[in-house]
């Protein structure tokens, strides 16, 4: 039953490791386009 803990573990670091990505991805694009905003004003 181990390799059962083992698969699992695997699965929820790269489920996070993902979702840590997809959270950065987006805070820089928030950035971007709030900066992109402020210049055209």
């Amino acid at each position: 039953m181990w390799y059962f803990a083992w698969i699992l573990g695997v699965t929820v670091a790269i489920l996070l490791a993902s979702m840590a990505a997809t959270m950065c991805d987006a805070k820089d694009c928030a950035l971007e386009e709030a900066k992109r905003d402020d210049d055209s004003h």
